[in-house]
C-alpha cells in the first residue's frame, strides 16, 4: 500500500478526552474516530487489525470443531422475557419499538437467540454434542463508558454456545474451549492469566475470564505465587482473619462522635485502629433496603452482596435521604442496632468483640457492642474485597494483587436456558432430557486496545506481527531522490510478491516524519533506503530495536521475510 494513498490521519497532539495509552494512541495513530460517547468508527489501519484478530479468533474456533453463523442484532423481546434476562440487564439493553409497538432490543449477548435456534434446527440427540458461534456487533448502554473501545456502548463480541445431552458433556466441550482461548490469546500476543470469575447476569455453575494484565484495568485479578490459585476479585473467596481486640464482654456504651462521618475520621477522634470498627452500609436491593457491615479497613464486595441477596435488578447505594429516613440521622452514623432492615454481616465482623458500631443517631456512636448482646445479623457470609496479603483460600499462603483487562470469559451454564426455553431432547430410550449448555465469549475490539495497552513506548504502538495492519514499511528517506525511489519501489515490490503486507511511504515528506509516523502506528519492521543507496546499503530496523543496523540492500527482502515469518 501507498502511504500517499493510504486514509492515515495521525494526531501530533494528545487528545484531550483519552485517560489512558490505548484511547491515545488508537486516536494518534488514526486506527479510529470518535462518533458518541462509547461509539466509533475504524478507519483503514484499525480494521486491518480488528480483522486479523478475528482470523484468529475464526481460526482456532473452527479448529476446535464450532461452526460459525451470525444472528441479527436487532431481537425481538420475548426470548429475553422467557429467560428473565429482560429485566436483569436493566438500563444496559438498548430497548425500542417497531411500528406495531411491539418490544425489541439491540443484542447484548445472544444466549436466548442461540438455544432458540438449536430448538428449531436440532431434531435428534445424534446431533449433539455442538458448539455454534459468531462473530458480531453487541450493544449495551453503558452508564459510563470510557477508555476508547475497551468499555464502549457498540462493541464487536465473538459468543459461542455448546450444546451436550449431559454434564460430562459440557465438561469436555468447555475444555476445549478453553484450550482454544489460550491459543488465540497466545496468537495475538497478550500477556493474560486465567480466573475464576463471578458468572453475573449470564448465570450458570462456574466461570472463568482471560484477564490482561494491566495497570489501567478496570477488574482486580487475586493470585498466589504459590499454588498457582488465581480469580477475579469479584469471586475471590476472602479468609476471615481475626485480629487483637479488647476481650471480655465490656458494657454498650454510647459516645459522642461530632463531625467523624467516616472511618479516617473516627479514627482520629478515637485514636483506635480501623480494624476496632465496622461500618454498615445502607444499599437498595430491587425494591427493599438492606444493610451490609464489614470491618472499618474493609470494603464491601458488591457482586458477592448481590449474589447473597439474590438481587434481580442492579444493587445500589441507598440516597442519602432514604439513609436519614430508615436510621433516623444523618449519613455516617448508621448502625445495626435496631436499624428495622435485613443486616448482611461480613464473616470478619462476626469474629470482632467490642467494636465500635454508628447508633443511629447524628454524631453518636456505639463502642463495646458484641453481636448477640447487642444484635444478631439476619445472615453472615464473605461480603468483603480480597486484599493483598489476605491468606490465599486453596493454600493459605499470602495473596498478590493486580489491575487487569477481560477480554475473554467462558461459562458453564448448565440447563439455565435450556430450562427457561424448553430445549430437550429424546434420549435413545425415548425418555426426555434437557440439554446441557456453555457460554464463550471474547470480546475482539477489546482484544485490539488490550494489545496496544500492554505493547507501546513513548513513540507509539508496537504490533505483534500477527495483528499488525501491515508487515514491514519500506522508507525512502529522500522523496525528491530518483535513485532512492527506484531502490525503494523495487524493495517494495519483492516484499508485495513475496507476501509481505507492505507500506511504502512515498509521501513528500521529511525523514524525520515519516520515521515518527512509522513508529507511531506501530509496524513491526522497517527498511529505510537513503544517502548510501549507492553504496547497496540500507538501514534494517524492527520497532523493537532500539537502533537501526546497516544491511546491503540485496539482503532486505530476505531479512524481512524471514523475520515477519519467524514472528507471524
Amino acid at each position: 500500500m501507498r502511504m500517499s494513498r493510504l486514509l492515515m490521519p495521525t494526531l501530533r497532539e494528545v487528545p484531550a478526552e483519552a485517560e489512558i495509552a490505548s484511547h491515545r494512541l488508537m486516536l494518534r495513530a488514526g486506527l479510529i474516530r470518535k462518533l458518541a460517547a462509547g461509539v466509533y468508527s475504524y478507519l483503514p489501519l484499525g480494521i486491518r487489525t480488528l480483522q486479523k484478530v478475528q482470523n484468529i479468533v475464526r481460526e482456532e474456533m473452527d479448529a476446535a470443531g464450532a461452526q460459525e453463523l451470525i444472528m441479527s442484532a436487532l431481537l425481538p423481546a420475548e426470548a429475553y422475557q422467557a429467560s428473565g434476562r429482560w429485566e436483569v440487564f436493566g438500563p444496559s439493553m438498548f430497548r425500542l419499538k417497531d411500528r406495531n409497538d411491539r418490544d425489541f432490543c439491540l443484542g447484548p449477548t445472544h444466549e436466548e437467540l442461540f438455544t432458540e435456534c438449536v430448538i428449531d434446527n436440532v431434531k435428534s440427540y445424534k446431533e449433539y454434542p455442538m458448539t455454534l458461534y459468531q462473530i458480531q456487533t453487541k450493544y449495551r448502554d453503558e452508564a459510563r463508558p470510557r477508555f476508547g473501545v475497551i468499555r464502549s456502548r457498540e462493541f464487536i463480541m465473538k459468543d459461542a454456545y455448546s450444546f451436550d445431552l449431559d454434564e460430562k458433556g459440557l465438561d469436555e466441550s468447555y475444555k476445549k474451549m478453553y484450550d482454544a482461548y489460550n491459543k488465540i490469546f497466545t496468537r495475538i500476543g497478550l500477556d493474560f492469566t486465567v480466573v475464576d470469575a463471578d458468572s453475573g447476569a449470564m448465570g450458570g455453575s462456574g466461570s472463568q475470564e482471560f484477564m490482561v494484565k494491566s495497570p489501567v484495568g478496570e477488574d482486580g485479578i487475586a493470585y498466589c505465587d504459590a499454588c498457582g490459585y488465581a480469580a477475579n476479585y469479584e469471586k475471590c473467596e476472602c479468609i476471615p482473619k481475626e485480629v487483637i481486640q479488647i476481650s471480655g464482654d465490656l458494657p454498650r456504651e454510647k459516645i459522642e462522635t461530632p463531625n467523624a462521618h467516616t472511618i479516617e475520621e473516627l479514627v482520629l477522634s478515637l485514636g483506635m485502629e480501623a480494624t476496632n470498627f465496622a461500618k454498615t452500609i445502607i444499599y437498595k436491593a430491587d425494591d427493599k433496603y438492606i444493610a451490609a457491615m464489614v470491618r472499618g479497613d474493609r470494603d464491601v464486595n458488591e457482586v458477592k452482596l448481590k449474589n447473597l441477596v439474590g438481587c434481580t435488578d442492579d444493587l445500589e447505594l441507598a440516597e442519602p435521604a432514604i439513609v436519614r429516613e430508615i436510621t433516623r440521622a444523618q449519613v455516617g452514623f448508621a448502625g445495626p442496632i435496631d436499624l428495622g432492615i435485613p443486616v448482611y454481616a461480613d464473616k470478619e465482623v462476626a469474629m470482632m468483640k467490642n467494636f465500635v458500631v454508628g447508633a443511629n443517631e447524628t454524631d453518636m456512636h456505639y463502642k463495646n457492642v458484641n453481636i448477640g448482646r447487642d444484635f444478631e445479623p439476619d445472615v453472615v457470609a464473605d461480603i468483603r474485597v480480597v486484599v493483598t496479603g489476605d491468606a490465599c483460600p486453596k493454600c493459605g499462603k499470602p495473596i498478590k494483587s493486580e489491575q487487569g483487562i477481560e477480554v475473554g470469559h467462558i461459562f458453564k451454564l448448565g440447563t439455565k436456558y435450556s430450562d427457561a426455553l424448553g430445549l430437550r431432547y429424546l434420549d435413545e430410550n425415548s425418555e426426555q432430557k434437557t440439554v446441557v449448555m456453555g457460554c464463550y465469549g471474547i470480546g475482539v475490539t477489546r482484544c485490539v486496545a488490550a494489545a496496544v495497552e500492554q505493547l507501546h513506548d513513548d513513540n507509539g504502538i508496537i504490533w505483534p506481527v500477527s495483528i499488525a495492519p501491515y508487515e514491514a514499511i519500506v522508507v525512502p528517506a529522500n522523496y525528491k531522490s530518483e535513485e532512492q525511489m527506484a531502490a525503494a519501489e523495487k524493495l517494495y515490490k519483492e516484499l508485495t510478491a513475496a507476501g509481505i503486507e507492505t507500506l511504502i511511504d512515498d509521501r513528500a515528506e521529511r525523514a524525520g516524519v515519516k520515521f515518527k509516523d512509522a513508529d507511531l502506528i506501530g509496524i513491526p519492521v522497517r527498511v529505510v533506503v537513503g544517502k548510501k543507496v549507492g553504496e547497496g546499503i540500507a538501514e534494517y530496523k524492527e520497532r523493537t530495536m532500539e537502533k537501526a543496523v546497516e544491511i546491503s540492500i540485496d539482503e532486505a527482502a530476505g531479512k524481512v521475510i524471514d523475520f515477519v515469518r519467524r514472528n507471524k
